[in-house]
């Protein structure tokens, strides 16, 4: 019969931090603050993204609780993507709240709950990455925004209002005038037809 083998956390990642000086001594707490950089973007792609080489720069409280240490603080970001009304260049600046509750082996939270709802302490090490994803992913916007009164494209031209001067628009011919109007036009465009008096005057 084989084994469930407990997965090891890397400390040499910055997304791991070692617990053990709590002791768990529930009352014990400490901070931490690192940057950390992101290997893979977060988000939507084309739309809005934390990009690859960026950092998210933790401020967070570890605390010794009964039942695991609770994580709580915040994570900020410096977002890019386009804006869903004109397409212009957008960055904005994301900050989320955190908290988390790591479970201790052989607590009641760890007993009662599975691993997707509740993380687990491994060897007294947490591992901060995936829900600091998560929360960072869920805050950023669906539809970002250059400005929140951005008027968008022109539907006619595709050229941004912000851009065009006032009183700027299109004008619409009816489609049972189109045939019509296009005949005109290639009328306008011939010359007249000349009069028999003045043929003959020529």
């Amino acid at each position: 019969m084989s084994e469930n083998k407990t997965p090891q956390l890397d400390d040499r990642s910055p997304w791991v931090i070692d617990t053990r000086e709590l002791g768990r001594h529930a009352g014990l707490s400490r901070a931490v603050q690192r940057s950390v950089p992101v290997e893979t973007p977060l988000g939507v792609p084309d739309v809005i993204t934390i990009d690859a080489g960026s950092e998210l720069k933790l401020d967070l409280l570890l605390e010794s609780v009964v039942e695991g240490v609770l994580v709580s603080g915040t994570a900020k970001a410096t977002a890019k993507g386009a804006c869903a009304r004109c397409l212009d260049p957008v960055t904005e600046e994301v900050e989320v709240e955190v908290q988390e509750l790591f479970a201790y082996p052989g607590s009641a939270t760890e007993e009662t709950t599975d691993e997707d709802e509740i993380p687990r302490l491994i060897d007294d090490r947490i591992d901060l990455e995936p829900i600091v994803r998560d929360a960072v992913v869920l805050a950023l916007p669906l539809a970002p925004l250059c400005t929140e009164d951005c008027a968008g494209l022109c539907i006619d031209c595709g050229v941004k209002w912000a851009d065009l001067e006032p009183g700027h628009g299109h004008e619409k011919i009816d489609p049972r005038w189109a045939a019509l109007v296009e005949r005109f036009d290639e009328n306008a465009g011939e010359k007249p037809a000349q009069d028999p008096a003045e043929q003959e005057q020529a």
